[in-house]
């Protein structure tokens, strides 16, 4: 699996409001819908609320470069300039470690 943190970060509360259109849209749920998406959820720092944190999970890197030519991918981009945004990223190769099982209470 390949996870994808994006960091959406805007002003006057525009990264909040890109993420709350890109799900009232359908535009999100059209991506949860691609073949390989795993995970494409939003979240809000804590400590930043002009920041908007999308954890993006895909089972490989085939399924991201089909998303990446998918259409939703315009429709991303022209809501992401609309808004105003800038991004930095955050890539993870998951692995199955059994000895962190101890520590987790499922």
């Amino acid at each position: 699996m390949i996870t994808v943190n994006l960091y959406y970060k805007g002003t006057n509360g525009s990264a909040r409001a890109f993420a709350e259109e890109m799900e009232k849209s359908g535009i999100a749920d059209a991506i949860r819908a691609e073949k390989g998406n795993l995970r494409y959820q939003y979240f809000i720092p804590m400590d930043d609320p002009e920041t908007v944190l999308l954890i993006d999970s895909w089972v490989d890197q085939k399924a991201i470069d089909e998303h990446h030519a998918s259409p939703m991918m315009g429709q991303l981009a022209a809501l992401r300039d609309k808004c105003d945004l800038h991004m930095t990223i955050e890539r993870f190769v998951s692995d199955e470690y059994e000895a962190d099982r101890k520590y987790i209470r499922e």
